[in-house]
């Protein structure tokens, strides 16, 4: 027999997120996630992966990974520090480390991942972290996981963040302080203000820690923000994923071998958790070695986005302050942006709605992201779709 509180809990909490339009229905797809998808039979142009430059469903990534399987079978078997370790995990960060022009990198099962195993290895009850108040969630949880003293700072904002470096430096309290943020804010699609947040970490030697998530394979033509700023020297921890433009599952850290070898000996993911699978682990060099060796998927990604949010703001959307191709349509009131997604998906597109508490409330969005595989006629397909809803429900004029 189930417990009454917990049956309470569930049913009056679940009850409450339905009545303020909070409530995520999840869609399973029929489909490989690729710029066309099809959910409940129905096709859709597919607005709402993170699949940026097309690869997970590129044919020479799967003719590795299917290569990989044969070879090695289809997991590693173990964790890396027992025999989970395979040559291919150590080329894949070689090539890694090349890519992100560090001296090394280690890989892990998610990006999430990466952030819970990096922060708490080397951050303490002793120390400080300077957080952007805008940072991803599995930042936030690797700070708390940490046990240091989480200051946040207004987002982008350099006054308030060097304010607080001064004060958290002239202390003394903190063993060390580390400042961290995204390299690319997802919801927003602004780039971090990079050679500014350099500057004041030198100033009051600051750990630097940027989480590239969404800026790898998108920015410094695929190298990330870091290369995108020509930083790669100043930056001490450089987080990726392997789930986004790579197209397959996985995260990373990148910096000076001594940060590495330190990960792989104290952050528990790396310790406790199975190894990447073989396939993801080919599939992921495959991908490495594209970007290494051609910017087009690069190219044709920001033509896209370009192309997308020229269009939308013809119309008259409300695509903030957007750098990258990450276009959110902000709408604001949470139950009006549901139902502004669910319309879009019965004309075709499927943009998913972004709500609370994901966002701030009152700040709801339909955020697109459009990538290297749309063509253009999906593209203006989409637009089309994208004014006679924004017309219907009074968003756009």
């Amino acid at each position: 027999m189930s417990s009454k509180q917990l049956e309470q809990f569930l049913t009056e909490n679940l009850e409450d997120l339905k009545g303020k339009g909070l409530y995520n229905v999840i869609d399973p797809l029929q489909s490989a996630n690729g710029p066309m998808i099809t959910i409940n039979g129905k096709s859709l142009i597919n607005l709402s992966s993170n699949n940026y430059l097309g690869l997970a469903t590129d044919s020479r990534l799967k003719k590795a990974a299917a290569e990989a399987v044969e070879r090695y079978g289809v997991g590693a078997g173990a964790v890396r520090t027992i025999n989970g370790t395979l040559d291919i995990h150590l080329e894949l960060e070689e090539k890694l480390a090349k890519f992100k022009q560090t001296e090394a990198a280690i890989a892990y099962q998610s990006g999430f991942n990466c952030n819970m195993a990096a922060i708490s290895a080397v951050m303490d009850k002793n120390d400080a972290i300077l957080s952007d108040e805008l940072n991803h969630a599995s930042i936030i949880d690797g700070c708390r996981l940490s046990r240091a003293k989480i200051i946040r700072f207004n987002h982008s904002d350099m006054k308030d963040l060097r304010a607080k470096a001064k004060e958290a430096k002239e202390s003394g309290q903190y063993n060390k302080i580390m400042v961290i943020t995204d390299g690319v804010f997802s919801m927003d699609g602004d780039i971090a203000k990079l050679p500014e947040i350099v500057e004041i970490a030198e100033e009051f030697d600051l750990i630097t820690y940027v989480d590239d998530a969404h800026g790898s394979g998108v920015l410094g033509k695929g190298a990330g923000t870091v290369k995108h700023f020509g930083l790669s020297d100043r930056i001490d921890f450089q987080i990726g994923t392997l789930s986004k433009a790579i197209g397959v599952v996985g995260g990373y850290v990148a910096g000076k071998r001594d940060l590495i070898d330190w990960l792989k000996v104290r952050s528990r993911p790396f310790l406790f958790s199975t190894a990447l699978t073989p396939a993801d682990v080919a599939a992921s060099i495959k991908a490495i070695e594209l970007l290494t060796a051609s910017s087009e998927l690069n190219e044709r990604l920001w033509d896209n986005a370009d192309y997308l949010k020229e269009g939308l703001q013809k119309l008259g959307f409300d695509i903030g302050n957007s750098e990258t191709p990450i276009t959110p349509c902000i709408i604001g009131d949470e139950v009006k942006t549901q139902e502004f997604s669910k319309r879009l998906n019965e004309k075709g597109v499927y943009a998913k709605s972004i709500v609370f508490p994901t966002v701030p409330k009152g700040t709801g969005r339909v955020r697109n992201m459009p990538s290297a595989a749309h063509t253009k006629a999906m593209l203006d397909e989409a637009l089309a779709i994208y004014e006679t809803v924004g017309k219907e429900m009074g968003v756009i004029q």
